[in-house]
């Protein structure tokens, strides 16, 4: 199989049926994208099909025909963090880090859908992410933030 992933062609060698965060993770050794629940309830896995936010776990490598696939792993660099990696930072996010992948690449799609999200839809954007050390309210936070930055606002 071949998969377009961060900007690259790949090939791919494994069944159609395997899950993308697999190939992801085994065969193409990128494992900034988790294993949390592999049922699509945590969001751990979040990866970016076209631009979209998908979960890794329950998507056949079969199913991704010429999409674009991205992982965490092209967001940003640790000399270029994308805005919100840097959000993430300043707002203090993080504890124990394990859904953070997930979290960022659905709060990245966000804001490419909604420079400027309420609460709400930030909420409703977030509800499939679950995060164990309980940082929603700094996530929130740092999702303001990151808009904020990349607008150009204080």
């Amino acid at each position: 199989m071949k998969l377009h992933v961060n900007g690259v062609d790949r090939e791919v060698e494994a069944d159609g049926d395997m899950p993308l965060l697999w190939a992801l993770r085994d065969v193409l050794n990128l494992t900034g994208t988790k294993f949390g629940c592999g049922a699509a309830q945590c969001g751990a896995c979040t990866v970016h099909l076209d631009g979209a936010p998908v979960r890794a776990c329950v998507t056949p490598i079969s199913s991704i025909g010429a999409r674009k696939v991205t992982t965490i792993e092209a967001i940003g660099t640790p000399d270029s963090l994308h805005v919100v990696q840097q959000a993430w930072r300043e707002a203090d996010v993080v504890q124990c880090g394990y859904c953070q992948s997930g979290q960022i690449m659905t709060a990245v799609a966000l804001l490419e859908k909604v420079p400027d999200p309420s609460d709400q839809q930030i909420d409703a954007a977030m509800a499939g992410n679950i995060c164990r050390c309980g940082t929603y309210v700094r996530v929130r936070d740092a999702i303001h933030l990151a808009s904020r930055l990349k607008r150009g606002a204080k």
